[in-house]
């Protein structure tokens, strides 16, 4: 708890088994978190039987692996139906450090922010964590073309580490994103689609055998769906295309459909839920 507000930590869980105890361990360090939520999308080593020996650990299992996007769709809903003030996604590989998960809460509690990142590239520091050249490369080309569609200024698109506001969460739809991975890249598009307020805390980061990643393929399956995404975001700013992720929004007088307003209009309002075609 915090500034009376009920934090949630929600873990995306698959293979998980080797770094989950330090994960854990840490979250709970921190003091302030009220409910730990994993969720298992059928993982074939121990996750499921360590999650449950763990102290303070709401465990859900997925009977078969539903894939990354859908994972995060059950740990939201669940972060939700629990009550969750201030929802924080991290990923139980210890590739994020939990230490940064009260700056990430303050910064919403107190309402600086409405969505906190946590920065792999802010600091200087993904490199020297080992992250590989080559996604540090495709994760700045990404970002900066990102940027440049979506009219925002964030320092990477691509980190697993991100708290919400449980407005947020109930405000846009994520049920109708990718299950796969490009998920987060929708997500957070729809979050400033819809005028919140992203901040970005700088995060170390350690890439080690046991943290989770995605092979070479998927990672260029995953960077066309950003760019694809982006895309879509900003033809549909421009109103030459209708998309259910991006849908148009009432103006102030309640009458005219708008495209979003990126500078605050999330907050206020009332939306249209209009569905039309395209991703």
């Amino acid at each position: 708890m915090l500034r009376g507000r009920k934090i949630v930590v929600v873990m995306p869980a698959y293979n998980a088994a080797k770094t989950l105890p330090r994960t854990w361990a840490e979250v709970r360090a921190q003091e302030i978190v009220d409910e730990i939520i994993l969720v298992d999308d059928a993982s074939r080593d121990e996750t499921v039987a360590i999650a449950r020996s763990l102290q303070g650990i709401h465990v859900h299992v997925h009977p078969r692996n539903r894939g990354y996007g859908a994972n995060q769709k059950t740990c939201y809903r669940l972060a939700l139906e629990a009550g969750a003030d201030i929802v924080i996604m991290i990923h139980p590989d210890y590739q994020y450090t939990p230490a940064l998960i009260p700056a990430m809460a303050s910064l919403i509690a107190n309402g600086i922010y409405d969505c906190v990142l946590g920065s792999r590239i802010l600091g200087g520091q993904a490199l020297r964590g080992g992250m590989p050249v080559w996604k540090y490369l495709a994760n700045r080309g990404l970002t900066l073309v990102e940027n440049w569609l979506l009219g925002a200024k964030l320092s990477e698109y691509h980190t697993g580490y991100r708290a919400f506001d449980a407005a947020v969460l109930r405000r846009i739809d994520f049920t109708i994103n990718s299950d796969d991975f490009v998920f987060d890249n929708q997500m957070l598009a729809q979050v400033l689609w819809h005028g919140f307020r992203v901040g970005e805390v700088s995060c170390p980061t350690h890439y080690f055998p046991e943290a989770s990643s995605i092979n070479f393929a998927r990672s260029v399956r995953y960077g066309w769906g950003c760019l694809l995404t982006a895309l879509v975001y900003r033809l549909a700013r421009w109103r030459l295309i209708r998309s259910r992720l991006f849908p148009p929004v009432l103006s102030s007088q309640g009458c005219e459909p708008v495209a979003g307003d990126s500078s605050g209009g999330g907050r206020h309002g009332t939306r249209s839920g209009a569905i039309g075609a395209g991703i």
